[in-house]
């Protein structure tokens, strides 16, 4: 499945780019957060949003009173988006400096769920990406938690995925000058848990929180 359309197609750097469905998965599947762009009353927003891969839709949750969310449910076009940092690239010179990066965007419009039975299900499919195992050690959600939280689901269709991988590509004459060059790594980790109170101080840590911190 490729999601290659004229609003897909790249411009800059084309070896860099993929409208594979497999790498689209791969970076999405990786991340916890994403970030969501439309249009409210002819001024751009992007917000931050926890969000799941159901199959062949990306689905988010949010507050039924909010008002991004209800223009949204009407059809609102949008466009999602996933980035990784995975190190700063120093090149010789500020010019031929760059970043290693995975990131996939993701244009549609977003599809509101309102079947009760299939809103507990979503709501479950985003709890478990944000942490996988921990959803069925929780309180059982509640008819009006769910009825208070609207659903959506934007389909995988129109989308693509670049990334930058390697070391600087400093110009010829650059490549004695006295500066150190080379890639700086970074890595997004989990740190130690928290417990909230006193509380959790006597509960063992669950098995989950013991695989992530591995």
């Amino acid at each position: 499945m490729t999601g290659q359309t004229d609003r897909t197609r790249f411009g800059r750097k084309p070896d860099r780019g993929s409208h594979e469905r497999a790498d689209f998965d791969a970076v999405v599947d990786a991340a916890r957060i994403g970030h969501l762009g439309f249009v409210v009353d002819g001024e751009p927003r992007v917000l931050p949003m926890a969000y799941g891969r159901d199959g062949d839709f990306i689905v988010f949750h949010g507050s039924t009173g909010a008002r991004p969310f209800r223009l949204l449910a009407e059809g609102a076009p949008c466009c999602f988006t996933v980035t990784h940092l995975d190190g700063l690239v120093l090149a010789r010179s500020a010019f031929d400096s760059s970043m290693n990066y995975r990131s996939a965007v993701l244009l549609g419009q977003c599809e509101r769920i309102d079947d009760e039975a299939e809103k507990w299900r979503v709501l479950d499919v985003i709890t478990d990406h944000l942490l996988p195992g921990r959803r069925p050690s929780l309180r059982p959600m509640q008819r009006k938690e769910v009825a208070a939280t609207m659903v959506l689901r934007l389909p995988i269709v129109e989308f693509s995925v670049k990334s930058r991988t390697g070391g600087p590509g400093d110009e010829p004459e650059d490549i004695h000058f006295p500066v150190w060059a080379g890639v700086l790594p970074m890595q997004t980790t989990f740190g130690a848990p928290v417990p909230a109170d006193d509380l959790d101080a006597g509960i063992a840590e669950p098995d989950y929180l013991r695989t992530w911190r591995a």
